[in-house]
């Protein structure tokens, strides 16, 4: 398992990218590519990052058993 500083920064960086790409994306593809549009992103990113991050500490777990058990069923464990 990473050193649990290492997950949660990483979770930091992750959940940040996610969040800006998918309020950006969604945005665009409900209001399309205007000045609205860009408007609005800066707000939704900065509402959806921390839900983003909330999240992504519950499902990391998850995440990460399911990785171990594929893993195993496939036969490559480290």
């Amino acid at each position: 398992m990473q050193d649990k500083k290492i997950v949660i920064v990483a979770q930091i960086f992750i959940s940040g990218m996610m969040a800006f790409l998918m309020t950006g994306f969604f945005g665009a593809l409900n209001m399309g590519l205007t000045r609205d549009w860009l408007s609005h992103w800066p707000l939704a990113f900065l509402t959806g990052w921390p839900v983003a991050f909330a999240l992504s500490l519950i499902v990391s777990p998850i995440a990460f058993g399911l990785s171990w058990r594929v893993n195993r069923l496939l036969g490559q464990t480290d």
